[in-house]
């Protein structure tokens, strides 16, 4: 049977899968921080309703993979790209690069013209795709959570 990869947007019937999935790897390599809570347990609210979108990938439909843009409060950046978990049964089948085009496709669409992440250098897969994604690092960002060690940035200007 062949696989079918799909990325849909976000509904209500996600929710139980975004927070799933983000607990996932969160879980395994670091732990839930207070931001995590609040924006996991509630994505309408913290990421929906602010103007924000959550793409969902479907493996031969079910919930794999998720990612969301969530409007920035930085004064550089329209959107931060965030929240962005692949099921480990699901990993090496190019979803994580799907979710990171198809997020990159909507923040244009929003009128973004540069999109920031926050990420940890331990994650090294996710980083190498970032950076195929054209992201590049930038110094001197803050960041609310405490395992964030790196801030990349994207110029969609120049795309």
């Amino acid at each position: 049977m062949d696989e079918i990869i799909e990325i849909v947007e976000f509904s209500e019937a996600y929710t139980s899968a975004f927070k799933a999935l983000n607990e996932e790897w969160i879980i395994k390599y670091f732990k839930m921080e207070e931001m995590d809570r609040i924006s996991l347990n509630n994505p309408q609210a913290y990421i929906l309703d602010k103007g924000g979108y959550i793409g969902v990938a479907l493996l031969n439909g079910e919930a794999v993979g998720v990612c969301a843009l969530i409007p920035s409060t930085r004064d550089d950046f329209d959107f931060e790209l965030a929240k962005m978990g692949v099921s480990p049964k699901a990993q090496g089948k190019g979803i994580g690069k799907l979710l990171g085009l198809h997020i990159i496709d909507k923040a244009k669409a929003l009128g973004c013209k540069k999109l920031y992440l926050e990420s940890n250098r331990i994650l090294k897969p996710a980083l190498q795709l970032y950076q195929k994604l054209g992201f590049t690092e930038i110094v001197g960002a803050s960041s609310p959570y405490q395992r964030s060690d790196i801030q990349m940035e994207l110029d969609l200007t120049s795309q």
